[in-house]
């Protein structure tokens, strides 16, 4: 049928439907892996008992829930007792905090001591429980966006209920000294919760090793699927439930669990696991020729996180908003329509753009953190990505006047 020129194509189909697109933005999320798509497809399509059902079909649905908390838990070095699945990452932050929250609050523990580089799961949940009476401590970040660890010894005290440090920053990728974290925390006897959702698969994640009594993890950052994510909780750790309405997770997490998800985040870890050395070392070689090109190109840049210290596929790049004038947001949309997908180092809240809390955590002015961009590389990364996305930016970048 001959197209109706009156007819008006999308922007996208207009400028930018065929081009051949380069996903730089893994931190955000990653395409399902096709093995473990292949896993969970019998859980999609034939073994659809409800796992708390005690007949065929429910047991079946049953072995295999056990079996993936099985797998998650050797993973992390937990038992699988300790493994509760949820719904994701943010599920789990909010469970964490506020399930040991009220379990101590009834002894006067009404403190929550974390980070103000924090993901907003955490940092919003602490607002959140602000209102319910709790005190909120956000101890600041260091240059590199990690927290103080001078100023979190100060704010614990008996009156601290739980603390919660990230494993690893999902911004800026900075690794943070969480074995420290614990030590200072349990010397005052104060459970550490981390989450580690940017880490799985990407780094040694042991939980004994850290010292952790609560770790979030999430699915959909390693190829898993999304909707499907866990919290680690130490043997022993008192925690609330979140939810209400059956008996689940041995009554802490009611509602009738997803078992095709299951299935596949833990072939995703197994998978991710297997192959973790290599390729983290692969994706840390691609990110510093990255960086190393970038920064040859735009002497007005610098990189933003620690260094060394940090995750193998997160580069966060600031432009100095003295030398060129332009912001993230909008280089992001500049960069989309010529096939190449990253995140700005901006929030948009309520239809207002607002600057990466982290960046400004860090020390960075208003205008350093919107001209930030964040690349986060993954398995479909190549050297040939690198050399379209300079190009690219330098046709979007304006020149040092």
């Amino acid at each position: 049928m001959p197209r109706n020129p009156d007819v008006k194509r999308p922007l996208t189909q207009n400028l930018a439907y065929h081009v051949n697109r380069i996903y730089l933005d893994h931190a955000a999320t990653t395409p399902l892996d096709p093995q473990v798509l292949e896993a969970m497809l019998p859980y999609l399509v034939g073994v659809f008992g409800n796992p708390s059902s005690v007949h065929w079909y429910g047991r079946q649905g049953k072995t295999a829930l056990e079996q993936a908390r099985a797998a998650l838990a050797g993973a992390i070095g937990a038992d699988p007792g300790e493994i509760y699945f949820t719904s994701g990452g943010t599920e789990s932050d909010n469970f964490a905090l506020r399930g040991v929250a009220t379990q101590r609050q009834a002894r006067g523990k009404k403190a929550i001591v974390t980070c103000a580089t924090e993901h907003h799961a955490v940092l919003d949940t602490v607002e959140a429980l602000a209102h319910e009476g709790f005190t909120p401590k956000v101890v600041p970040s260091n240059q590199e966006g990690s927290v103080r660890l001078d100023q979190l010894s100060e704010a614990l005290d008996e009156g601290t209920a739980v603390v919660s440090i990230m494993h690893t920053n999902n911004e800026v990728g900075t690794t943070s000294p969480l074995e420290e974290v614990v030590r200072l925390s349990h010397a005052r006897g104060i459970p550490v919760h981390s989450d580690a959702v940017q880490s799985l698969g990407k780094v040694p994640l042991e939980v004994n090793r850290l010292g952790v009594d609560l770790l979030t993890i999430s699915a959909h950052k390693l190829y898993g699927p999304k909707g499907i994510g866990a919290l680690y909780v130490r043997r022993g750790t008192a925690i609330d439930p979140l939810l209400h309405g059956g008996g689940q997770e041995r009554g802490k997490r009611p509602g009738t669990e997803n078992v095709a998800l299951a299935v596949g985040f833990a072939r995703a870890v197994e998978v991710a696991l297997a192959g973790m050395a290599g390729e983290s070392s692969r994706l840390r070689d691609l990110r510093d020729e990255f960086e190393r090109r970038f920064l040859a190109q735009f002497p007005m840049a610098f990189i933003n996180g620690d260094r060394v210290n940090r995750l193998p596929h997160i580069s966060s790049i600031s432009f100095d908003p003295h030398t060129v004038k332009l912001e993230g947001e909008m280089l992001v949309p500049a960069l989309d329509l010529r096939g190449i997908a990253v995140s700005s180092g901006s929030a948009c809240t309520s239809g207002s753009i607002q600057a990466s809390h982290v960046i400004l955590a860090m020390g960075r002015d208003q205008a350093s953190a919107r001209a930030t961009l964040r690349f986060s590389f993954g398995r479909g990364s190549s050297t040939d990505d690198i050399e379209r996305v300079i190009v690219a930016l330098k046709e979007v970048v304006p020149g040092e006047p």
